[in-house]
């Protein structure tokens, strides 16, 4: 009888402990509500790993008080409205239906949430296309997805104050109100009931200045991933409203042996020439400068960085704070294979490494 309680204590305080630990991540009550609930508690990650990419790096100034931020729409069918604010807990019913019946539809905003995101991501999308017409498909849905992630989502709704609208289950409102992803799921909600209220043109007018800035953010942190340097962002129009946004950089017309470009459009001879580098044993040193070209400045061939094993190693001589204009050097085994120049290391290891394949005989 003693080893039956026992057993039973056990069982207990292992679901006791498995509860506090559910309770305690975000997913259970929110981001926001975790934090409040229990302060005395070790908190887990908020933010998942595999979507800290997902944050946007800053918010956008939309100058003092947020006097340019764009006014919310009004949805004019009190219907529509109505449903919007309606969260599914609030009639609590069942979730797992496949279809509802046509005189009995579902009263709650799922529908205009799921239609929403799809408009929220054509008029995202066809804004950065219209930004930065040169970005590739790849950083284009990098940037995208900072924008619509639903950190930003959530933060613009609590800007407009849609939670605080919202109809939930009377035992729920709380911790329903304050998660993250309630918030921004309201937001969707909104922006689906504003198309079937009116229309797209009226999504656009409303959508696309309020997320130029968020775009700019955004383009920038996924530039800065990248490894390039940041674009000059042009100053506003004192009548527009709106920050300005910096152009895609226009494609190079140097040739790719041009120290002047951007290593040309093949950065594939840096990859070729390591390749090729890795079957051996042999040492090699790359040697950047933002001063004089190597070989042709006072000093400028002194800089040494050494590596091991036939790995690279990296040392670059610290210019002025202006745009500068990157020399490198690669040495195999102490002798020089090849030397380029470009507006970005990377683009003048791109040049040094082509003269380098041609060194080992690879024709490119």
């Amino acid at each position: 009888m003693n080893c039956g309680h026992s057993l039973l204590r056990t069982c207990v305080s292992k679901l006791i402990r498995r509860l506090d630990i559910r309770w305690q991540q975000p997913e259970f009550f929110g981001a926001a509500s975790t934090r409040t609930a229990f302060p005395d508690r070790p908190q887990l990650a908020l933010v998942p790993q595999s979507q800290s990419q997902l944050i946007m790096p800053a918010t956008p100034d939309f100058a003092v008080d947020a006097s340019q931020f764009p006014p919310l729409p009004i949805i004019k069918q009190e219907d529509i409205r109505t449903r919007v604010f309606t969260h599914r807990s609030y009639y609590a019913r069942a979730a797992h239906v496949f279809e509802d019946t046509l005189d009995d539809p579902s009263p709650d905003n799922e529908k205009f949430e799921h239609l929403g995101d799809s408009v929220l991501g054509l008029i995202v999308t066809s804004l950065v296309l219209e930004m930065y017409p040169g970005l590739r498909v790849g950083p284009s849905t990098k940037v995208r997805a900072k924008i619509v992630g639903n950190a930003t989502l959530a933060d613009i709704s609590v800007k407009y104050k849609l939670p605080e609208q919202l109809r939930l289950h009377p035992a729920q409102a709380v911790t329903l109100r304050a998660s993250i992803n309630v918030q921004a799921d309201v937001f969707e909600s909104f922006i689906g009931g504003l198309y079937t209220d009116q229309d797209l043109e009226a999504c656009q007018r409303w959508l696309q200045p309020l997320f130029r800035p968020y775009a700019q953010v955004a383009y920038a942190a996924v530039r800065g991933e990248h490894g390039l340097p940041p674009l000059h962002i042009a100053a506003p129009s004192p009548d527009s409203g709106i920050t300005g946004s910096p152009s895609s950089p226009a494609p190079s017309s140097h040739s790719s042996g041009d120290w002047n470009g951007n290593g040309g459009g093949n950065i594939g001879h840096l990859a070729l020439f390591n390749q090729r580098l890795q079957n051996g044993e042999a040492r090699v040193e790359w040697l950047f400068s933002d001063l004089h070209p190597f070989g042709e400045g006072p000093g400028a061939a002194d800089v040494h960085g050494m590596g091991n094993n036939g790995s690279a190693s990296f040392v670059g001589v610290q210019g002025n704070k202006s745009t500068p204009v990157w020399s490198a050097q690669v040495l195999v085994d102490g002798e020089v294979y090849g030397r380029g120049r470009g507006n970005t290391k990377k683009a003048a290891k791109n040049e040094a490494a082509k003269h380098g394949l041609a060194r080992l005989g690879v024709v490119v």
